[in-house]
């Protein structure tokens, strides 16, 4: 068996949310051993919000441990828990540190410190440590003890007001945008602080800003101000010299296409894959400038051609010609998608424990393949799965240790939940209804064929 990148790498990290646990998803899929330390008296990340939902939307059993969460960001991570409010469970994670490399945290700037569990304090524990800290603006600052969240950071680094129809107001870039670039950057951070240490034998402390590494997706715009002393407006769909450069409609119940045209080369021939309609031999048309004064009436004929075509047939054929384009794809469409099949980017995994009996299904892989240490999908763990492990065979613990600790509520194998909270199915019909989701599909099994 092929050995993987970071095996004999040990990272304990102490996450909530996406943008740290999107990161050490990565660093495990690579091969280090990932240990996610968590309260089972604070699970509110898994009972709530949009990866709650169990799978296949059944409910009963320990839910708990099935649900969209578990699945996405906890996958190949050994599972603690660990009550960090009580000093015994302060002292176990100081005997974990010891054989550890890495430790990561997103809580609030300023919480660790009050645990005892910040870098310095850690550092009397395992010298040679590495800590990465991910916040939403770092632990130093005017506002470092602010929470955030990747909406909030999104209008505070500029990037909702780039985004948004053309004399509309802003608009989120992306449910996520900022957690999951959050989340490699964390990944990036420890790769680099790892390789340091191998070189000089010296660790480092991490502080990550989620709304600095924001302010690096806008460079474009700050360059534009400082150079020209502008700020643009919002582009819609649109280029700020390129035409056409936009979405447009296709057949089918909210199916679009995007085609860009950067030259005079490419305008020519888009307009010969087109049938060379005459419109396009109007003068209006003839140059890069005037097809961009003229946008809205080049938008319209173009969108006329589309309308009748395939998505996908649009691409094939404007590819086929070298003019960019592609279809607007959604969650279904990219889970479908025959290219993304072909390269195995949807590997299936059949969850093991609690999760097995929901069958083979799709889960995202990693975007790069490494020819010589492939990444790989080995488990997913249950809450607290590997406690006997852990502290048995990591930290040498007594069986009669174990189940003091268990005794006292240190650990347990399962949550602490909410007094009156009765897990509830999701009402797919009544989202509907009330516009949260679209449309779904009774026979979504039967559809990406899980079996």
């Amino acid at each position: 068996m092929k050995r993987m990148p970071l095996e004999g790498v040990r990272i304990i990290t102490i996450e909530d949310f996406l943008a740290l646990p999107w990161g050490t998803k990565m660093l495990a899929d690579l091969g280090a051993e990932v240990i996610l330390v968590q309260s089972h008296k604070r699970v509110g990340t898994r009972l709530a919000g949009a990866f709650s939902g169990v799978l296949d939307n059944k409910l009963g059993g320990k839910f708990w441990n099935r649900n969209g969460r578990n699945f996405a960001f906890s996958r190949n991570k050994l599972m603690l828990t660990l009550d960090l409010s009580k000093p015994k469970g302060v002292e176990i994670l100081k005997e974990l540190v010891k054989i550890s490399d890495v430790v990561t945290q997103n809580f609030r700037p300023g919480a660790m410190k009050r645990l005892g569990l910040d870098y310095y304090s850690l550092r009397k524990v395992k010298p040679d440590l590495i800590y990465l800290s991910s916040s939403g603006y770092g632990e130093e600052g005017i506002w470092e003890g602010y929470g955030a969240f990747a909406r909030t950071i999104d209008g505070m680094c500029g990037l909702s007001n780039l985004c948004g129809y053309i004399g509309g107001e802003p608009q989120r870039a992306n449910p996520s945008y900022i957690d999951t670039t959050q989340g490699w950057n964390n990944a990036i951070a420890v790769l680099m602080a790892l390789y340091y240490r191998r070189r000089t034998g010296k660790g480092q402390w991490i502080d990550n800003s989620m709304y600095e590494v924001g302010v690096t997706c806008i460079g474009e715009a700050l360059m534009d101000y400082q150079m020209n002393d502008r700020i643009a407006p919002r582009p819609g769909n649109r280029h700020s010299s390129w035409a056409p450069h936009g979405c447009y409609k296709c057949r089918g119940d909210d199916k679009w296409v995007t085609i860009v045209a950067r030259s005079d080369k490419e305008w020519e021939d888009l307009c010969s894959a087109m049938g060379s309609p005459s419109w396009t031999k109007d003068k209006k048309f003839a140059g890069s400038l005037s097809r961009w004064k003229n946008q809205d009436e080049l938008d319209k004929k173009i969108e006329e051609w589309t309308s009748n075509k395939d998505q996908y047939e649009v691409m094939r054929l404007l590819q086929g010609v070298g003019v960019p384009s592609g279809p607007v794809l959604d969650a279904k469409g990219l889970l479908l998608d025959p290219h993304l099949k072909e390269r195995d980017f949807f590997p299936r995994f059949k969850g093991n424990n609690d999760l097995g009996e929901s069958g083979a299904r799709p889960c995202v892989n990693l975007p790069f393949k490494l020819s010589l240490t492939p990444s790989s999908i080995r488990f997913h763990d249950t809450l607290g799965g590997h406690n006997e492990y852990i502290l048995s065979q990591l930290l040498g613990k007594s069986a009669d240790e174990i189940a003091e600790l268990r005794k006292e509520g240190i650990i347990s194998e399962e949550p602490v939940i909410p007094e009156g909270f009765t897990p509830q199915p999701i009402e797919l019909e009544r989202l509907k209804e009330v516009g949260t989701i679209r449309d779904y599909d009774k026979n979504f099994r039967e559809i990406l064929d899980i079996k």
